[in-house]
């Protein structure tokens, strides 16, 4: 298909990650009070949505703790800077076999939940957007699988939109991208829907041109889309997303680095991002031009 330039872009920040980024940078936030400062950094910067993930204070491992994204959400919403909020519920589908002569039992870091207590901090909390994995995957580690079955994505799926919680599909191949029309043609997501294009992480879909753009040309023309990358090629997938007319993502839970030898922090992630998407011609629209164009709902915690 023709390339055609995203004229007004929106910039997501993905603000620490669930990695095992912590002791690689002091600017991974770790408590709720540091993910929300960066946030609101990265919002004054430019990006009109963040998307948070929590770790627990003391040792910065990932955490899905309610209490946590609780607070995250009110520091965040009672602050002065207006930012859409989109809240993981990616955590919950861990699965770590023993090793390959002897699978089971299963391994520590397994952490298999139900759909409705990966979703109870989307409940509680009310973002305005949340993110649905939309497929089993194979991670960079050697016996690790993140597991989203059909049957748990339908049934996650049909609560975050009963919550009326927009789903952002993150689809990490293009079978995802297959499921996820089909969880729309049965009514469980509505549509249009909003996907998130993730690339370069093993063992998806790979971050070459080519696989991008079978990944850009199987979104549906109306739905609305982002794309990234990580570590070094963060910042030409910015270039690669807004061109091929999407929107885009940028923040430390995909990158570490500014530039060779220098750490960076989220908001100096989203000036950068601003800097390459402005020189090549195209808007950065704020938070509220996004509510409009994805139909959110701003809804108070329960």
């Amino acid at each position: 298909m023709p390339l055609a330039i995203n004229q007004d872009v929106f910039i997501t920040c993905a603000i620490t990650g669930s990695g095992s980024s912590q002791d690689r940078s002091p600017h991974v936030p770790r408590s709720p009070q540091q993910i929300a400062e960066s946030a609101l950094k990265a919002a004054r910067a430019g990006a009109a949505v963040v998307h948070c993930h929590v770790r627990d204070p003391e040792t910065g491992t990932p955490a899905r703790d309610p209490a946590l994204y609780r607070e995250v959400t009110e520091r965040i919403r009672d602050a002065d800077t207006d930012v859409v909020l989109n809240l993981t519920a990616g955590m919950g589908g861990d699965l770590v076999f023993g090793a390959p002569s002897a699978p089971l039992p299963l391994a520590v870091g397994t952490d298999m939940a139900s759909a409705e207590e990966r979703v109870a901090h989307i409940e509680n909390c009310r973002p305005e957007i949340c993110t649905l994995d939309c497929g089993t995957m194979n991670f960079a580690e050697a016996d690790y699988v993140m597991t989203n079955t059909p049957g748990m994505l339908r049934t996650m799926g049909a609560l975050m939109t009963g919550y009326g919680v927009k789903p952002e599909i993150e689809a990490f191949d293009t079978g995802h991208l297959w499921f996820a029309k089909q969880l729309v043609s049965e009514g469980i997501l509505e549509g249009p829907a909003l996907v998130q294009l993730c690339m370069g992480i093993p063992w998806g879909a790979p971050d070459d041109l080519n696989t991008f753009m079978a990944m850009v040309n199987n979104v549906p023309s109306d739905w609305n889309w982002s794309a990234f990358s990580i570590g070094r090629n963060e910042m030409p997938y910015v270039a690669a997303a807004v061109l091929a007319g999407g929107n885009v993502r940028v923040g430390l839970e995909d990158n570490l680095w500014l530039s060779k030898g220098e750490l960076a922090t989220n908001e100096a992630l989203v000036v950068r991002a601003r800097t390459i998407v402005e020189a090549m011609g195209a808007n950065i629209i704020g938070p509220a031009a996004v509510r409009e164009r994805l139909g959110l709902k701003k809804q108070a915690p329960r």
